[in-house]
């Protein structure tokens, strides 16, 4: 076993080479146009899934595939314990699938799927679902477990807050993140998003943040937040400013993974380290080529949300 986790390790570590990185991702947002800044992209580590010509839209979709491919190259390299620890972390691209099935199956407009490879947990059974209400009924016989709701917007809420819960508990390393990741998801959906949540929803929520979400007002929800998930939202004011919330959640992770692969041992901390760098620099490369849509005039914007 320890034979495995320092091959993967070394693995994990030279993966990490396959990252655009800081300087790279700010030079890309400099481009004249997201046409030259795709055109630059596909000719680096992300040129496994963008490629020159592309839309916006599909470019961005191909870094996600790209990272997607890379966390199954490392999953590939991993001990069994190794391999499971990429597959929960990677859960939210199956969730992503998920949600989009509920949408096309609601007749709204939706975009692509990933392909999951051996990351899948369900997929390719939800997949075959031809109505929310058989995919709700799928899910439930999953480890994504019921969502108690057939819209999209029930599914997906469900399924992001099951995605945290599994990854604190079979992540420890990352529970802080997993729990932080929940208390913005449910800023959101009980301050910004103008939907009723359902009471089972709610209780999901306590169990997993503490009683904060009982209160009426941001002040009480924020202050009664569990210790561990409260975090992203210090000095936030108001839900108007949950951006800065989740700027500083991918500000604390990325550097948590750092200090995760600093240490000299192989095993976990390595894995669960090399999946959050590799997901920190695929959102600064989505933010960059935004920024070079606009003919890299937003440097500011740019560096404010990263």
């Amino acid at each position: 076993m320890r034979a495995g986790w320092v091959a993967g390790g070394i693995r994990a570590r030279a993966l990490l080479n396959r990252r655009l990185g800081v300087a790279g991702a700010r030079e890309l947002a400099s481009s004249a146009s997201a046409r030259a800044a795709i055109s630059t992209l596909a000719q680096g580590p992300y040129g496994h899934s963008v490629y020159s010509g592309q839309s916006l839209a599909d470019a961005e979709h191909g870094v996600v595939e790209a990272l997607l491919w890379q966390l199954r190259v490392l999953a590939g390299w991993q001990p069994r314990q190794g391999a499971e620890i990429v597959r929960v972390l990677a859960a939210g691209l199956e969730m992503a699938n998920v949600v989009e099935l509920a949408r096309e199956l609601s007749a709204l407009k939706t975009g692509r799927y990933f392909d999951l490879g051996r990351l899948s947990t369900a997929w390719p059974r939800l997949r075959e679902a031809a109505s929310t209400t058989e995919l709700a009924e799928l899910l439930a016989t999953t480890p994504w477990r019921d969502p108690e709701g057939i819209t999209p917007a029930a599914i997906a809420s469900s399924l992001g807050l099951e995605w945290a819960r599994r990854v604190m508990t079979v992540v420890p390393e990352a529970a802080g993140w997993a729990a932080g990741g929940a208390a913005l998801l449910t800023a959101r959906l009980l301050f910004l998003d103008g939907r009723p949540v359902e009471d089972s929803t709610r209780r999901r929520m306590r169990t997993l943040l503490g009683d904060g979400v009982a209160a009426g007002d941001w002040d009480g929800f924020t202050q009664g937040l569990r210790h561990n998930a409260r975090w992203p939202l210090a000095g936030v004011g108001d839900p108007g400013q949950l951006w800065r919330a989740e700027n500083a959640w991918w500000v604390r992770m990325e550097r948590e993974a750092r200090a995760l692969l600093s240490t000299p041992k192989a095993g976990r901390a390595v894995v669960v380290g090399c999946v959050g760098m590799l997901a920190a620099d695929a959102r600064r490369v989505r933010a960059a080529l935004h920024c070079a849509a606009r003919g890299g005039r937003a440097l500011g914007v740019y560096d404010a949300v990263v």
